[in-house]
């Protein structure tokens, strides 16, 4: 399963969700970098720019890696390598920076706010409601 996850710059959270295969497929063959309308997984009025992710395997995303496939590059640093000293390269495996059906997980974050909060708008809202009643009761 697919799962997405919104950071919100502005209260310092970030949130899970998992989309369905449909509206997850409307993501397919956007980059690094681009951005979306909410709509597309159901929160409307907010904008959301993909920063990222990771494929089945945990293979990162790259930025600077062309293509939605797997490949090798000599890495000096960034994501998928961090060097243990200055000047070392190393070939590491990382995924191309346009998402695709592999991948796992997919890291956005909020441009536009829209009018809901972003609880109310997945619904976690009242969850935390009921369950600090619950609590209450026992």
């Amino acid at each position: 399963m697919v799962r997405i996850v919104i950071s919100d710059p502005k209260k310092g959270k970030a949130y899970q969700i998992e989309p369905e295969k449909s509206q997850f497929e409307k993501l397919i063959g956007l980059k690094i970098g681009d951005q979306f309308e909410g709509e597309k997984i159901d929160l409307p009025g907010y904008k959301l720019e993909i920063k990222g992710g990771s494929d089945e395997e945990g293979f990162p995303m790259r930025k600077d890696v062309k293509g939605e496939g797997r490949t090798q590059p000599l890495l000096s640093g960034g994501t998928g390598y961090k060097p243990k000293r200055k000047g070392l390269r190393k070939r590491r495996t990382v995924r191309g920076h346009i998402v695709s059906k592999n991948i796992a997980q997919l890291n956005t974050i909020i441009k536009k706010h829209g009018e809901k909060s972003l609880e109310e708008s997945l619904g976690l809202e009242t969850e935390e409601i009921e369950e600090t009643e619950k609590t209450e009761e026992e």
